[in-house]
């Protein structure tokens, strides 16, 4: 197949009804038929999305323009009899899902996700690919991390299909300008009207690079792209290898809040460059495009990188102490505050993510965890027993250098949990059985003990209180209370409130717009009281009589122990760079 060759070409005839048009040439491949596929996921994101459902118009035509014979054989396969000829094959893609793994198109602007943009020959996702671009002359701009072919206009390679598969490209008028860092440049292209600084941003994001550049000892790329979409009201990412596609709320710049928050998700998806790109979980590459990828490491590759977002703007100096002490514990609010917790293990969480991850429901926090969260938390206790016994001689940062540097880039293979657990132990010294066991129970680890050797304290502050409480979470709109979520073992799950219940009544009293007869009943009743709550569920009336029970909601605090040692102070602060 040395003279064989794949180009694709994108064309925008109508983006304001949201459609891209693509052709594919395929040229030099001696078989009689070739099956063409459309992933059905896209790496970073583990959800099988069927990407195939958004094509249209699939045609096959040979050198001459003469139709060859093309059939749907599944869901995401098409095969055309090709007979060894050169082949033209013409489809168009909807396009039109506001989110950073979804193509969206529309007058304004382009964005091409790959995996749901373009077909690979079935055996060949190790082939090379072109990819020409025809830009509308009302836009003016590419965004990409492909490579422009010197001497070109718009026209990039691919060395493979995982390649392209992960590298996006963001088509219009962004707004874009470049800066260098730890020695690579870096393009920002911006979409949408936001007020930022791009001098500010520049700064931050360079200095987020290169901390994260040090931990794991260099940097892979030769480039790097930033594609942030900016909405009214947007936070997310996905990693790619080499350039990112961020979503934010267009007013996030404009308060410390909101930009440290920006910050968090450029250091935590520029993390993934080493994290989950290149160190990788064994089961994570070479990559199945038509099902499920299955692995329990993500606690490790998206867990540690949610540690790492926050603890790397606090090295920046971007937030103080309590700010970040505020930012880790909501980690462990967030998983101590869902009975799911006692359901499903982290490791479990990791594995289940192609079936609940992405696809939560009214009973997601009663059943799951997730393991970002989860993750983190463990990555916290890892961190600091590593600095604890090796008196801030070692840390996390270590053992993932060496990690990267055994797994990727001497051996350039993935990594097994029992490897990184053996590695771990290896570069720390310690014994990290306790963490690792816990990792596949629902039982806690005692938290408090492990920030203690750093001189902080673990404590909630809800100890001591018994609120009654109904357990569940509501919504008001257009003047109806109803019920969106019900806390396993709550009282109203004992007594039988049911989602999507309306509240019309308490004792006797009906409901204003707010709810706020509800929350009165609540808040002037005990323990064990009774409240007579009518509802319509279906349409149809009824009550139900629901007895309080205490809530079970903690409020944790990571503070400084007063108790702590002048020992336990200092590796405190090498744990939060505060020294």
């Amino acid at each position: 197949m040395s003279n064989s060759s794949i180009h694709f070409h994108l064309s925008f005839i109508e983006p304001q009804a949201h459609y891209v048009e693509v052709s594919m040439v395929i040229q030099g491949f001696d078989q009689d038929f070739l099956d063409l596929k459309m992933p059905v996921w896209t790496p970073g994101s583990y959800l099988i999305r069927e990407f195939s459902k958004n094509l249209e118009q699939v045609q096959a035509k040979d050198e001459h323009g003469n139709d060859i014979e093309i059939q749907k054989i599944n869901k995401n396969t098409w095969r055309v009899n090709s007979k060894g000829q050169e082949t033209k094959i013409n489809y168009r893609v909807y396009s039109f899902e506001k989110s950073v793994r979804t193509n969206f198109v529309d007058d304004q602007h382009a964005f091409i996700s790959p995996a749901g943009t373009f077909f690979y020959i079935d055996g060949y996702l190790d082939h090379a690919s072109t990819v020409q671009v025809s830009l509308p002359s009302f836009w003016s701009k590419i965004s990409t991390g492909l490579d422009l072919i010197e001497g070109k206009v718009n026209l990039f390679f691919a060395e493979n299909f995982d390649i392209l598969f992960d590298t996006p490209l963001e088509i219009g008028n962004q707004d874009t300008w470049t800066f260098n860092a730890a020695g690579i440049p870096h393009e920002f292209a911006m979409v949408g009207t936001a007020n930022y600084d791009k001098d500010r941003l520049s700064a931050d994001i360079k200095k987020i690079v290169e901390v994260e550049t040090e931990i794991w000892g260099s940097n892979p790329n030769d480039k790097y792209v930033f594609i942030t979409h900016n909405y009214l009201s947007s936070h997310g990412g996905l990693e790619h290898l080499n350039s990112t596609v961020l979503a934010a709320s267009r007013s996030a710049y404009q308060s410390n809040i909101g930009y440290n928050n920006f910050l968090s998700l450029v250091a935590h998806e520029y993390f993934h460059l080493w994290n989950v790109k290149r160190l990788r979980p064994a089961n994570l590459g070479p990559f199945n495009y038509e099902e499920e990828n299955y692995t329990s490491l993500l606690w490790i590759f998206e867990g540690f990188t949610a540690y790492y977002d926050n603890i790397i703007t606090r090295r920046c100096g971007f937030r103080n102490e309590q700010e970040y002490l505020n930012e880790l514990v909501s980690e462990f609010n967030l998983v101590l505050n869902r009975a799911g917790r006692n359901v499903q293990s982290v490791g479990l969480s990791s594995f289940d993510t192609w079936i609940k991850q992405y696809r939560p429901d009214e009973n997601s926090a009663n059943v799951s965890i997730s393991y970002y969260n989860k993750g983190a938390m463990l990555a916290t206790m890892i961190d600091i027993i590593i600095i604890a016994k090796t008196n801030g001689t070692k840390r996390l940062d270590d053992v993932l250098k060496a990690a990267y540097n055994k797994y990727y880039l001497i051996e350039n293979r993935g990594i097994t949990e029992k490897e990184f657990q053996d590695l771990a132990e290896e570069v720390s010294g310690i014994s990290l059985k306790e963490i690792f066991d816990a990792v596949y129970v629902t039982e806690d680890l005692d938290y408090n003990a492990y920030f203690n050797l750093v001189g902080y304290q673990f404590i909630d502050i809800n100890r001591e209180t018994e609120t009654p409480s109904l357990g569940i979470k509501v919504s008001h709109h257009d003047g109806r209370t109803v019920i969106k979520n019900v806390d396993r073992n709550s009282a109203a799950w004992v007594d039988g409130l049911n989602v999507d219940d309306e509240i019309i009544a308490v004792n006797g009293n009906r409901l204003d717009p707010q709810g706020r007869e509800l929350d009165q009943a609540i808040a002037t009743s005990s323990l064990g009281d009774p409240l007579n709550i009518l509802v319509a569920r279906d349409g149809l009336m009824r009550e139900i009589t629901v007895h309080l029970k205490a809530s079970d909601k903690v409020s944790y605090v990571i503070e400084r122990n007063p108790e702590s040692t002048d020992q336990q102070r200092r590796l405190g602060d090498i744990w939060l760079s505060l020294a």
